[in-house]
């Protein structure tokens, strides 16, 4: 089964914690790596380092972030060599980044999604493969050098 790593700050706390359960749910062995409580003075990088270096170690892995817009959890995972972290709203752009960009981090919007639709584009994203394409693997090796 594969493994979730999920993060949020105090913007994401709550859709973190149905998203955590929910996963548990269908299957998914899923490791909380904070915040473990509600703290309107905690700081997204701290949750985001932790999730990407994660997912960096287990390559089979996946992350799950949520802040309140998404987008500094985005910037930060993105950090860590090997991340492919990527700001989500919908099924589609689910879909599109795993298919073109093999993306191992979601990150998620706690004041704009809905936990339904966060169930959903959870879903897609964890259940998505790479295409392989030759094209999109060529992208990647590209990535992979300018980090390096």
């Amino acid at each position: 089964m594969k493994e979730v790593y999920i993060g949020a700050d105090h913007a994401g706390f709550e859709l973190k914690e149905h998203l955590k359960v929910y996963l548990k749910k269908q299957g998914y062995d899923v490791y909380d790596e904070g915040a473990f409580q509600l703290d309107r003075h905690d700081d997204y990088p701290d949750f985001g380092f932790k999730v990407a270096k994660s997912v960096a170690h287990n390559l089979d892995g996946f992350g799950i972030l949520c802040c309140g817009s998404a987008q500094g959890m985005c910037i930060v995972a993105n950090k860590v060599k090997g991340i492919r972290a990527v700001s989500v709203t919908d099924e589609k752009e689910a879909m599109i980044t795993r298919t073109h960009n093999n993306a191992n981090i979601l990150c998620l919007a706690g004041w704009k999604i809905s936990k339904k639709e966060s169930e959903k584009v959870a879903n897609v994203f964890l259940n998505t493969h790479f295409s392989n394409l030759p094209r999109h693997v060529r992208r990647l090796k590209k990535i992979t050098k300018i980090e390096g």
